[in-house]
């Protein structure tokens, strides 16, 4: 039965009105469900289905209405895109409209518990050319099948679906692409962190502890462990757990290169996760399993192309770690592996640093302070032989002896000026330069005069950048001690708007620049370290025979830690 130009007028501003909020819907699974309610209450249908379509135009989707759920528990498949379904998708047919669908050449009959139906009428749902899905309805209520005005309502009702679905589908590739790069920022956020934990230190522990919190928080795992391997390579120990289960993952803490999954993961160079901690390794301690832990990963730690530990996280958590995190924490183990192996050879620098020192003082006790003192020896022993013969050369010989003791007691306390570590002990800087002064007199026959401003106007400058200029004046002294043979030695302070400026003076017989490390050892290069801690600078300006001047610079305001 045709509709009447009001009947129809009626339906098209009504479907207008339903079609205009269909396309506010970005919701994909809530969008379908609604296209097919709209098409049952235009067309009059008992059921109805929408269909969607994937990439290769094999269906994706089939989203039903009418049937209860008993009913689509009761069909064994969903529909395989054969039969007169598997028609429209492949676009043999634009409608199809029929009134008995067992009576079409095409159909294959319904699978077994399917619902009883006899009209259908169908269409496809494109935008432009492209095919994004269909729309199947059946059984025509009070008719036996559907008109002509129907399937006009209904492909206007496919145009707009058209657009609400790619609106839908947009939509969700949208979703997805924001939660691609909200991983990725959350990742480049975690590698940004980890680089900055590394770089900013060089000491072992430090870059251990601060590189698994992180991994920790940013993983949301309960516990973590990391593992060096020892000097003998094959050998690997635990360095630090960190988190629950305090007596540790395992009942050992050493594990050779090939046993358990520690030391699979350091001689594979891949990491290995387990999900059955029992039955992957029988090293798991039992206690951490009824703790509830049920996954741990196990990550190498490699720096140039070799392993030098592994990374441990254990979690509750029964979701696996994903490809991408995994991935991740492959990045942060070789980041931190060549962080380790830094620290570890910034540790053996300092080590051997401390060694030649060693030699040094060694040689230069050895050659002047111990063969000072045998001089002296022979002097006595011979005054000792004189004092019957010539007393006067004798007392001579002996008044040269005590000299030469006097000189060299002045040398055994310069190198313990040299050595004694020094602080400013809650002094000012100028009270500090004070001390340092009156110590380098009493160990010295040198002149030393000290100027600079009152304590008041340097209450602003930072106790790092303070202790800086402190240790480098500590340093300066000492140098001018064992090498300088000077007479005179003046130290100059004095401020400006924004810095502090230091400047120590001998008349001594100055060096060489180009050979400064062979002439005064560590000295120098401990103040440039120094200065440059605080973001100051240093100047050094020396001829032979001339003496040396120092000009040490620091800021006003703190900018970094003093060494």
């Amino acid at each position: 039965m045709l509709l009447t130009r009001e009947e129809l007028q009626e339906r098209l501003i009504a479907l207008h009105r339903a079609s205009l909020e269909l396309v506010k819907n970005i919701s994909l699974e809530t969008l379908l469900e609604r296209i097919a309610a709209l098409a049952c209450e235009q067309a009059g249908a008992r059921y109805a289905a929408v269909g969607v379509l994937d990439d290769d135009g094999k269906l994706k989707q089939f989203i039903t209405v009418g049937m209860t759920t008993e009913e689509v528990k009761r069909i064994p498949h969903p529909p395989r895109g054969e039969g007169l379904i598997g028609a429209l998708m492949r676009g043999d047919s634009d409608n199809i409209r029929l009134p008995e669908i067992s009576a079409d050449p095409r159909s294959v009959g319904f699978p077994s518990g399917h619902a009883e139906m006899h009209s259908l009428l169908g269409l496809p749902i494109r935008l432009g050319k492209r095919q994004l899905g269909q729309i199947y309805l059946t059984e025509k209520e009070g008719a036996p099948e559907f008109t002509s005005d129907d399937e006009m309502i209904i492909e206007m009702l496919a145009a707009y679906a058209g657009v609400a679905i790619e609106n839908a589908r947009l939509y969700e590739q949208l979703k997805d692409h924001d939660k691609e790069l909200a991983r990725r920022n959350d990742e480049l956020a975690l590698l940004n962190q980890v680089g900055s934990a590394m770089g900013s230190s060089l000491e072992l522990d430090e870059i251990l502890n601060k590189t698994l919190a992180l991994l920790m928080a940013h993983f949301k795992v309960e516990a973590g462990e990391i593992f060096l391997k020892e000097e003998d390579g094959e050998t690997l120990r635990l360095t630090l757990h960190r988190g629950e289960a305090a007596e540790a993952f395992w009942t050992r803490n050493r594990f050779k290169v090939d046993e358990g999954m520690i030391g699979k993961a350091a001689e594979t160079r891949t990491p290995v996760i387990s999900s059955h901690l029992e039955r992957d390794d029988p090293a798991v301690r039992q206690a951490v399993v009824e703790a509830g832990f049920k996954q741990i990963a196990c990550i190498p730690l490699t720096a140039r192309g070799a392993v030098v530990g592994v990374l441990t996280l254990a979690t509750r958590n029964r979701k696996a770690f994903s490809h991408n995190e995994v991935q991740l924490l492959v990045s942060v183990g070789s980041g931190a592996g060549t962080a380790i192996e830094n620290a570890r050879l910034h540790y053996n620098a300092r080590r051997l640093a401390v060694l030649e020192e060693r030699d040094r003082i060694g040689m230069d006790l050895h050659d002047g302070v111990i063969q000072s003192i045998y001089g002296v020896g022979l002097s006595l022993e011979n005054a000792r032989l004189l004092l019957r013969e010539d007393p006067q050369i004798a007392e001579e010989r002996l008044n040269k002896a005590m000299e030469d003791l006097n000189h060299t007691i002045r040398d055994i306390r310069n190198y313990i000026l040299d050595l004694r570590p020094r602080q400013l002990r809650g002094e000012s800087l100028v009270d500090g330069l004070g001390r340092l002064v009156a110590e380098f007199r009493q160990n010295t026959k040198m002149e030393v005069s000290l100027a600079g401003p009152k304590n008041e106007f340097l209450n602003d400058l930072p106790q790092t950048n303070a202790m800086a200029l402190f240790h480098i004046c500590q340093e300066a002294l000492a140098n001018i001690a064992k090498h300088a043979n000077a007479g005179k030695v003046s130290i100059d302070l004095w401020t400006t708007s924004d810095r502090v400026l230091l400047e120590v003076s001998d008349d001594g017989r100055g060096f060489e620049q180009d050979v400064v490390s062979k002439t005064v050892g560590h000295g120098l290069a401990n103040m440039q370290s120094r200065v440059a801690a605080v973001s100051g600078d240093l100047d050094i300006t020396s001829t032979p025979g001339e003496g040396t001047t120092i000009l040490a610079w620091v800021p006003r305001a703190s900018t970094a830690s003093a060494a």
